[in-house]
């Protein structure tokens, strides 16, 4: 089973499932060719593929594009089903930053074709998380940024302000779907400046005020 650590905490969270949300900023949308959603586009990535700042991801031999995708991730703390914005909100009891790791010349396939995008976002090592935050130790503003650099070369940079949907909207619609439960994690999506990634990249991401971490492609 897979845990996640929380920042001045002493006790570890089991993952459930790992909830992600795509095209949840309309420029990162806009750079692979997609339409602005209406609501949030959803996708799973089982807690198996999760690694940790420095450890390294292993590209998959059935691809040849990786790229990254640097996210806020929210941990969620109780159960909820078919909530409203408020309770979605008192749901996320916590904060971190994740990697939405993904073969996009996989995906790019499976898209062409209507078939679902899952062999290209789930493979092994494709989920990296930072150590969490408590909700009640930070006061998420929004107006935190986020950035993710390759070998020194800031690629992604953006402030959370710029999502399409907020994170309690994404917890309520998601609710709406299926039931979370403690311990799930929600990927809230990726602002543009994805790019390919090779064996020897090092990659570092910071969520101000929250988290960093880091880690290198095998």
């Amino acid at each position: 089973m897979k845990t996640i650590k929380i920042k001045n905490f002493t006790q570890e969270f089991t993952i459930g499932k790992m909830v992600c949300v795509g095209r949840n900023y309309a420029e990162h949308a806009k750079e692979l060719g997609n339409e602005v959603p209406a609501k949030p586009v959803i996708f799973l990535k089982p807690a198996s593929v999760v690694i940790y700042s420095s450890d390294k991801i292993v590209q998959p031999s059935f691809g040849e594009d990786l790229h990254h995708e640097v996210e806020l991730v929210l941990l969620i703390g109780k159960k909820v089903k078919d909530v409203n914005e408020k309770d979605a909100e008192d749901a996320i009891i916590g904060y971190g930053l994740g990697l939405d790791m993904t073969m996009r010349d996989v995906q790019k396939e499976l898209s062409k074709k209507g078939d679902p995008w899952t062999i290209s976002k789930c493979f092994d090592t494709s989920a990296v998380l930072s150590d969490f935050v408590l909700k009640k130790d930070y006061n998420l503003t929004l107006n935190e940024e986020i950035s993710l650099s390759v070998n020194g070369t800031v690629k992604q940079k953006e402030v959370l302000n710029k999502m399409i949907f907020n994170p309690a909207q994404i917890v309520e619609y998601i609710s709406s779907l299926m039931t979370l439960e403690d311990g799930d994690l929600i990927f809230t999506g990726t602002p543009k400046g994805v790019s390919k990634v090779v064996s020897g990249d090092t990659i570092t991401a910071e969520l101000s005020g929250i988290a960093k971490l880091d880690c290198s492609i095998a």
